[in-house]
């Protein structure tokens, strides 16, 4: 997982992914499946991309009653995926249930998929959080506390952005996941992000790993683009 740049594959059908695909034949990436195709494609997506030597982020950000998302992840942990996450907001007990649904799903053998859990939404700001949430602390208080809480329940890191990872990494290990979405390259456009930052600044906050969308899979030359992206995250000069 460490130092991982992870493409989030936000297309609406299979056919896009197939065609997205088509110049990266012969390499292994990390991808992220979001709810957009995975309820058009359903597991077939998975399989597809698993039987291309694909690394994946099923991020569906279970939130619901316990015993609900123990069902879920162990349907999901047979699968096979590399990562899947829940929201920090459905709680301990709900975050616990995940990790045992997670583990009763997998395979004799196999390691369980890791789990992460959404901490605040990098579309949300301080002052949404505060209106619409009724939170009263900071952002960066809220997103601490639920990655706090996300440990206690024995998941493997959160997602959050990069210019909280300082704070989560000093406060709950380095050995902790920070997955952070909203980067961007200084001349990309922001979108519906609030939270966003380079890749050289999350490089530097000790981010665990990036995923970065719209920048690569809408570019006139993905491949191009990716190795692009690689250079900046890893540091090469």
């Amino acid at each position: 997982m460490e130092n991982s740049l992870i493409i989030a594959l936000d297309f609406a059908s299979g056919n896009e992914v197939k065609h997205f695909l088509k110049p990266f034949t012969g390499k292994q990436l990390f991808v992220k499946v979001g709810m957009e195709l995975f309820y058009q494609e359903g597991p077939s997506i998975i399989q597809m991309l698993k039987e291309s030597g694909h690394r994946i982020f099923l991020d569906l950000k279970l939130h619901d009653i316990p015993n609900t998302v123990k069902s879920a992840m162990k349907g999901l942990a047979s699968l096979e995926c590399d990562l899947v996450n829940v929201h920090a907001a459905g709680g301990k007990e709900m975050m616990q249930a995940a990790i045992e649904g997670l583990e009763a799903g997998t395979g004799a053998g196999r390691k369980r998929p890791a789990c992460i859990a959404v901490t605040q939404l990098t579309s949300t700001s301080e002052k949404s959080m505060q209106k619409e949430q009724l939170i009263p602390v900071s952002l960066q208080e809220s997103v601490l506390h639920y990655a706090a809480l996300t440990k206690e329940a024995g998941l493997d890191g959160v997602v959050c952005s990069a210019w909280e990872a300082v704070s989560i990494r000093e406060k709950l290990g380095s050995d902790f996941y920070t997955i952070t979405p909203g980067i961007r390259m200084e001349t990309d456009q922001v979108g519906d992000q609030k939270r966003v930052a380079t890749p050289e600044f999350a490089r530097k906050a000790g981010v665990t790993s990036i995923v970065v969308g719209r920048s690569i899979t809408r570019s006139a030359d993905p491949l191009k683009s990716y190795e692009k992206w690689m250079e900046v995250w890893k540091g090469v000069e």
